[in-house]
């Protein structure tokens, strides 16, 4: 395992390009081969095994026509939110489902009050004495 940390960018380059390299001959393919079904220019694949630049485009097809594409989670990790974060996270997540009325049951019965609200105030005030108590 190299440390890239302490490489120069050139050093970086030139290590995955080796690697790119191995990769295909344990593959038993030509930089044309991989050039093809990349659907680049067999340049672009010399380039990029000799540590030169190119355009990330070009490196993802490359990776591809190896079959190493799915090897970009190692790279670059889907990130993890921190645990506090998580445990945040965890309080607003619902804890259960609200339940649906059924079709054709009844209403609950439930209304906001002002329906028949001119036919009980007229009667309330009967049934009170002077003072409005009931």
């Amino acid at each position: 395992m190299s440390d890239y940390s302490q490489m120069t960018d050139e050093g970086a380059l030139k290590q995955l390009g080796e690697r790119l390299s191995r990769m295909r001959l344990d593959r038993n393919l030509t930089q044309a081969e991989v050039a093809t079904e990349a659907g680049v220019h067999k340049n672009t694949v010399f380039r990029l095994e000799a540590g030169g630049s190119t355009q990330t485009k070009n490196l993802v097809r490359v990776l591809r026509a190896l079959g190493l594409l799915d090897r970009l989670d190692a790279l670059v990790p889907e990130p993890v939110p921190s645990p506090l974060k998580q445990l945040e996270a965890a309080d607003h997540q619902r804890k259960r489902a609200v339940s649906k009325p059924k079709q054709g049951s009844p209403p609950t019965g439930w209304a906001w009050g002002d329906e028949d609200a001119s036919d009980e105030g007229q009667d309330d005030h009967k049934n009170r004495d002077e003072r409005g108590r009931p």
